[in-house]
């Protein structure tokens, strides 16, 4: 089969202006590609990488391929990034990996998602979402606290972009403990990422995520529980911790939880997946306070990295190798769309 790789390579050069230095979190790098290639090609696929945006397009229109595997983000900031891809793919018919373009628009847009999941049943943090103003904010902060009190939240809070992946924005800062703090976290967040801030009750309790692949149905790799090496009231999965997580915390899997516990986060994981319409493959992301699964988000577009990503940490300590991963996703997506 003629499998092409649709990809968001991370770019050379410094980061645009005003950027911080997660702007190019969530893309790929050439190793990460050539390892969803090299899996690929040993299953007797014929292998090509196709890029993203305007190469993508080229690419395909020039020699469509019998099925595009998808991991690319997208550049730029607009909700719908995600979904360019499987759109292309779906308006030129070429079959494709992963979830289409309705569930990867909803699921990057984080409090979209919060509504569909809460509609399904899920239990979700208490929380809302601040817009940016037209042009740049100029006041004093002043009138934040009252948006708290409004929405019946009191500190701690959690403030993070509504619009993003791979943990970008979520920083040891996005705690915010104080009313004093809160403006000025929010205003940070618009200034950098030029879009609204979800602003989320900080559940205290187990960070977990769960992995699912397949479809009709979906089915879970298992539950896989973030303990930090410090405990601590106050831990937040950062993006500082991702980066160096060796020594900070350690990936438990199967979760050490409750029986009823686990099983639940399983059911809300899936019910998740099947509620937004998700495909092939997805990760969700849990706090569990007093034995409720509380859910955060859902990424139908996991991370494929062999050294970094949350999904292959996942599927390592529940006994696969990084081969197994891919051939599972490539599976599920070749028999939806009968080419297996």
């Amino acid at each position: 089969m003629k499998v092409g790789i649709a990809c968001t390579l991370k770019p050379d050069g410094p980061p645009p202006p005003g950027a911080g230095d997660d702007w190019a979190e969530e893309f790929d790098s050439p190793a990460t590609v050539e390892a969803v290639a090299g899996v690929l090609r040993s299953l007797g696929h014929e292998v090509r990488t196709l890029g993203d945006g305007r190469a993508f397009l080229e690419a395909v229109m020039a020699d469509p391929p019998d099925l595009v595997f998808n991991f690319a983000e997208g550049q730029g900031v607009s909700r719908s990034r995600e979904a360019r891809v499987p759109a292309v793919c779906e308006m030129l018919g070429i079959p494709v990996s992963g979830s289409d373009p309705l569930a990867l628009a909803v699921a990057l847009d984080k409090d979209m998602t919060r509504r569909v999941v809460e509609a399904a049943g899920l239990t979700v943090p208490m929380g809302f979402t601040i817009p940016p103003p037209a042009g740049e904010y100029d006041g004093d902060h002043a009138e934040f606290p009252a948006l708290l009190d409004a929405a019946g939240l009191t500190c701690p809070v959690i403030v993070k972009p509504a619009l993003e992946g791979s943990s970008k924005g979520i920083r040891r800062t996005a705690l915010v403990r104080t009313p004093a703090e809160f403006g000025p976290a929010v205003v940070a967040l618009w200034r950098e990422y030029r879009q609204p801030a979800l602003v989320e009750e900080f559940i205290v309790g187990d960070e977990v995520t769960v992995g699912m692949v397949g479809n009709d149905p979906p089915q879970p790799l298992g539950v896989m529980r973030v303990v930090p090496t410090e405990p601590s009231a106050e831990f937040v999965y950062s993006l500082e911790v991702k980066r160096a997580w060796d020594g900070v915390v350690s990936y438990e899997a199967p979760a050490k939880l409750p029986r009823d516990v686990y099983a639940a986060v399983e059911a809300d994981a899936l019910a998740a997946f099947v509620a937004l319409g998700c495909r092939d493959v997805a990760r969700a992301d849990f706090r569990v306070r007093d034995g409720v699964p509380y859910f955060l988000e859902i990424n139908p577009l996991p991370g494929l990295n062999p050294d970094s990503g949350d999904l292959c940490y996942l599927a390592y300590r529940m006994g696969h190798t990084y081969a197994d991963l891919i051939r599972l996703i490539f599976d599920a997506a070749a028999t939806r769309c009968g080419l297996a």
